[in-house]
């Protein structure tokens, strides 16, 4: 396992870190899937720590995740290591069977003091507001709440998790009025619209966490339109027949680059997005042992020309999938 600074803080983190939302279950919340369908807790503890022997030191949270139960199964398991890094989020919230947000200061507080409870820790490394808004920042009631908590020694940096598809004009509010320690953004083969924010984010010293490198399992090649899934698991209406088409015809020239680098589609991929050096790390998502070994296996830099290559399809041939991808939220 290689390992790379998180911006100016001290926290060096694994190049792969563990994408603990998965293993969080198949929560409901009202006739909404937050989750990824059923999961066996004895199963996500193996992972966990087969992710720990492969050297992966950095394991992203939210409390939302399973409504509290994947923060638990890290507290359970990791407990109060300080070898080990742990980053959550807050602000997205069930109330009333109802999937909602609060980035008020009130709650914020409060809910930082259960996420401590549920990871049995005094301090949590990393806390992320969890796709706040510009609107919720320029309030500012967010960002008191997480200069409070650093102030009170709850948690040693904060950022924040930026948005799908937009996720420009966050993360400028953060970098113009010098707040905050890093962004946790989206960057994978299909949708790049963060990559001129990286350089921008990691000059001025802010740790890059990239999540969704696989787009939820799409990007490692093996679903055809005939895949299906749990109605507790959120893929069943993001990842339709039609997405899965279209991605796979629209990638047919990245995949070929495989033969190239004798890799799968999933180590091309993940080595994508490892090839910007902005990157701290990247988060896929584990449930498995089995995906430990996939994700942590085989990884390299891509070449200066394939990255150019995929950068002029972003812009143009992968436009229409990810239009798709968007209007399925």
């Amino acid at each position: 396992m290689q390992y790379r600074q998180f911006g100016n803080t001290d926290l060096k983190v694994s190049e792969i870190g563990f994408g603990a939302w998965a293993i969080g279950g198949g929560t409901m919340i009202g006739n909404t899937s937050i989750g990824w369908g059923d999961t066996d807790d004895t199963v996500s503890v193996k992972a966990i720590q087969a992710a720990l022997d492969a050297g992966i030191n950095f394991f992203d949270t939210a409390d939302v995740y399973g409504l509290g139960h994947s923060e638990e199964l890290l507290g359970n398991t990791i407990g109060s290591r300080k070898d080990i890094i742990i980053a959550t989020k807050v602000g997205n919230v069930s109330r009333n069977e109802q999937f909602t947000t609060d980035y008020s200061k009130e709650y914020i507080l409060k809910a930082c003091e259960a996420s401590l409870k549920r990871l049995k820790r005094e301090t949590i490394d990393y806390y992320q507001l969890h796709t706040a808004r510009l609107t919720h920042l320029q309030q500012g009631e967010c960002i008191e709440a997480m200069q409070q908590l650093h102030q009170e020694g709850k948690i040693r940096y904060w950022g924040l998790s930026l948005n799908t598809f937009a996720p420009l004009p966050e993360a400028d509010h953060l970098i113009n009025n010098n707040l905050g320690n890093g962004f946790q953004l989206v960057l994978n083969l299909l949708n790049q619209k963060a990559l001129p924010l990286i350089n921008k984010a990691h000059e001025k010293g802010y740790g890059i966490i990239a999540r969704m490198a696989l787009q939820f399992g799409l990007l490692t090649g093996k679903f055809d339109n005939g895949v299906s899934f749990a109605a507790n698991d959120h893929r069943k209406s993001r990842l339709t027949k039609e997405v899965i088409e279209s991605a796979n015809t629209a990638l047919v020239p990245v995949w070929g680059l495989c033969e190239k680098y004798n890799c799968s589609k999933t180590q091309l991929a993940l080595s994508y997005v490892l090839s910007y050096p902005g990157v701290s790390t990247l988060i896929p998502g584990i449930r498995t042992a089995e995906q430990v070994h996939l994700n942590t296996t085989g990884l390299f830099i891509l070449e200066p020309d394939d990255l150019l290559l995929i950068e002029k399809m972003g812009v143009a041939d992968f436009i229409p999938v990810l239009d798709l991808i968007q209007q399925q939220g």
